[in-house]
C-alpha cells in the first residue's frame, strides 16, 4: 500500500468508538492506548501501561466473562507480533463477542520506529485465519472502519480481526489515568460490580 493511502490512526480509532455503546475498549501499549483517550475518555476504557503482548488476552479473558458485551481491542502490530499465541487461544475458545483491531505502521513506534516484521514477510491476517478467526481482514478505507465498528455491537459474529495500515506519524500523547486500580474499577461499577 503506498504512503498516500495509508489511514489516519486517531481518525480509525475515533471512528471504532463513535458508537460504542456498551462496548468495553482495551488498549494496547503505547499509541493504541493514547488514540482510545484521545477518542475520549470512557468509564469503559481499559488502558494498559505496560503487558506489551497482553492486550488481546485480557480483552479475551473479558469477552468471556462478559459474553452478551462487545469488547473491542485496539493494538498495534509491535504487540501483535509479541503476543501471536493469544490469536491462537481466541481461535480455540471461538469468543462471539470479541472484535480484534491491530493499528499496523509497521514500526515498533515505541521504542524509536525500527521496521516490524509487518513491513516485510509478515501476514498477520494470513497468522489470525490460521489460528481459527475466519473473520479476519486487511482494512483500507474508512468505509470499512465504519462498517466494522457496526458489526461490532452484533454480539455474535465474533471473533473477528482486522489489520488497518495506517501512517507512522508520531502524535501528541493524549494520557488518561495511570492508576489501574482506578481503571478495573471504574469498568467494574459501569457493569454494576463492586470495586475490588
Amino acid at each position: 500500500m503506498s504512503k498516500a493511502n495509508l489511514l489516519d490512526r486517531r481518525s480509525v480509532v475515533g471512528s471504532l468508538l463513535a458508537q460504542r455503546k456498551g462496548a468495553i475498549a482495551v488498549g494496547g501499549l503505547g499509541a493504541s492506548t493514547y488514540d482510545i483517550a484521545a477518542a475520549g475518555d470512557h468509564d469503559r476504557n481499559l488502558y494498559l501501561w505496560g503487558a506489551m503482548g497482553g492486550a488481546v488476552m485480557i480483552g479475551l479473558g473479558i469477552a468471556l466473562a462478559q459474553p452478551g458485551l462487545p469488547v473491542l481491542v485496539i493494538t498495534g502490530d509491535g504487540e501483535m507480533l509479541m503476543g501471536m499465541g493469544s490469536l491462537a487461544t481466541v481461535g480455540l475458545q471461538q469468543p462471539n463477542n470479541l472484535s480484534i483491531v491491530v493499528l499496523d505502521n509497521e514500526v515498533y513506534g515505541e521504542t524509536g520506529g525500527q521496521a516490524s516484521h509487518t513491513a516485510g514477510t509478515v501476514d498477520l491476517v494470513g497468522v489470525a485465519r490460521a489460528c481459527g478467526i475466519p473473520d479476519a481482514r486487511s482494512i483500507s478505507t474508512m468505509a470499512e472502519i465504519e462498517a466494522f465498528a457496526a458489526g461490532m455491537q452484533d454480539v455474535g459474529r465474533g471473533p473477528r480481526f482486522a489489520s488497518v495500515k495506517i501512517d507512522s506519524a508520531n502524535l501528541e500523547r493524549v494520557l488518561s489515568s495511570r492508576d489501574g486500580t482506578f481503571i478495573v474499577n471504574r469498568i467494574r461499577g459501569s457493569l454494576g460490580f463492586r470495586p475490588i
